[in-house]
């Protein structure tokens, strides 16, 4: 967490001495001071930030990706050009904590076709319906591929 308010003060002294604190200062001062950072890396001791922000863009352009594939897909249907088929799996869950399950949950209810409806009391699946579920294998292929794995990566 230090490097990283690190690199957010870096951020912000580089928008500061440019005269302008804008959003394109900033992004471009977060990227010089990271990119300072890892060079500098072997004297700043142990840590996963450099591992974690790549996962964390990753993450971000998934979602964003996945959300609008899923509002096209439910606008169309919604517009009477598409077919639903609508249900509910159970999807086995490898993540453990808390803040891990509690995130997937969120993201899947977030994307639209999709709500989480309940986690299993020994933690082991979540319930999702679905309003596309064609086959629940794949349904739930698409969750663990996609969202868990990448949740996994960021807060493992």
């Amino acid at each position: 967490m230090r490097i990283f308010v690190l690199n957010a003060i870096l951020a912000v002294i580089w928008a500061a001495v440019q005269g302008t604190i804008d959003l394109a200062n900033l992004v471009t001062g977060y990227v010089l001071a990271y990119v300072l950072l890892w060079l500098i890396r072997p004297a700043l001791g142990e840590t996963t930030y450099f591992r974690k922000v790549p996962a964390a863009i990753g993450f971000t352009l998934f979602f964003v990706k996945e959300l609008l594939i899923s509002n096209a897909r439910v606008a169309w249907t919604v517009l009477g050009a598409g077919k639903r088929r609508p249900g509910v799996v159970a999807v086995p869950l490898d993540l453990e904590s808390d803040i891990q399950i509690s995130l997937l949950a969120n993201v899947v209810t977030l994307t639209p076709g999709t709500l989480s409806l309940d986690v299993a009391p020994d933690r082991s699946c979540l319930y999702v319906h679905g309003m596309f579920v064609d086959d629940p294998e794949a349904f739930r292929r698409e969750i663990k591929d996609g969202f868990e794995r990448r949740i996994g990566e960021l807060l493992g």
